[in-house]
């Protein structure tokens, strides 16, 4: 797969079929989307493109209402390319694609760079400054300028008419990491740089890989959660804990904390990402440190189980 960042060159494609979206976390719908495009380039004998954004359009037009990533651009990118799709167009959005007029954007991109026959987006699509274009105005300008558009119906499953990025945000936030992984066809994740913490999981024989406030991914509801750390390509079974640590009422702030089973590493510096797959338990401050430490070890071997490690 092709990413192509701007500035673009004169010309991304001599003929595709096109979808257009955030796809933030390319949960299930994402990929039978996405899937869709791929049948329908093949069918044509072009080449299946999608549109993207390096973010958010909100986090400029409104930051305060956007919310976080389920996944950064570059795991996006990673997991549409599992999709067999042959290009991916990152646009970079700022104050002058926001202002960006709806026919602007159709004949710079969807007809001058990337050749469009076909273009595929669902009823709720809006383009354009101020989202002016929507998918009739999107049909008008395709049969003015020779290509089709096709709008696509929700996907549902797993209990749901629309499998949606804001329920699965929800689900996260909830703790609810097994079914959000179930929508999203993978466990939600958050990645981030390893800092130093104050140690205190080393000092209890857990030493923890303790991962920076600044990190890209919907971080869970406290808790204790089995999971997965991805360090360099290698995937590793870990015990990790979202909380402020109650049982040292220091001021400690809300951090993600792996400890991986089995290894001791030294990952500091290094950026990695914690995946999360079940729910242990939740949170609660223990009397002792040797009431503590118990019920860690009983964390790790519940993690140990429920991964199979």
């Amino acid at each position: 797969m092709r990413v192509e960042r701007e500035p673009f060159p004169a010309s991304l494609s001599p003929a595709s079929v096109v979808t257009i979206g955030k796809f933030d976390g390319v949960h299930l719908g994402h990929r039978a989307v996405l899937a869709e495009t791929v049948r329908r380039a093949r069918e044509l004998g072009v080449e299946a493109a999608v549109v993207t954004f390096d973010r958010n359009p909100l986090a400029l037009l409104h930051p305060e209402a956007s919310p976080p990533a389920i996944a950064s651009l570059e795991h996006r990118l990673e997991l549409i390319a599992e999709t067999g799709v042959d290009l991916v167009a990152v646009l970079g959005f700022d104050w002058t694609r926001a202002n960006q007029p709806a026919v602007d954007f159709v004949d710079e991109l969807l007809v001058a760079r990337l050749g469009a026959r076909l273009v595929l987006v669902g009823a709720d699509f809006r383009f354009g400054s101020k989202g002016e274009g929507d998918a009739r105005r999107l049909r008008e300008l395709g049969a003015e300028r020779g290509f089709e558009v096709d709008l696509l119906a929700d996907v549902g499953g797993h209990g749901v008419d629309r499998i949606s990025t804001s329920d699965i945000r929800r689900l996260i936030t909830e703790g609810r990491v097994s079914e959000a992984a179930a929508r999203l066809g993978s466990p939600p994740s958050v990645t981030g740089e390893v800092v130093h913490g104050n140690a205190r999981g080393r000092e209890l024989g857990f030493p923890t890989a303790n991962l920076a406030e600044d990190s890209v991914g919907v971080v869970p509801a406290d808790g204790v959660y089995a999971g997965w750390l991805l360090a360099d390509g290698e995937r590793m079974p870990a015990a990790i804990s979202v909380s402020d640590n109650p049982t040292f009422p220091s001021g400690d702030r809300r951090r993600v904390e792996a400890f991986v089973i089995d290894r001791e590493l030294d990952l500091y510096g290094r950026t990695v990402a914690v995946e999360f797959v079940d729910r242990i338990r939740g949170i609660v401050a223990f009397d002792s440190i040797d009431a503590l430490v118990e019920r860690m070890a009983a964390d790790v071997a519940e993690a140990r189980a429920i991964l199979g490690a």
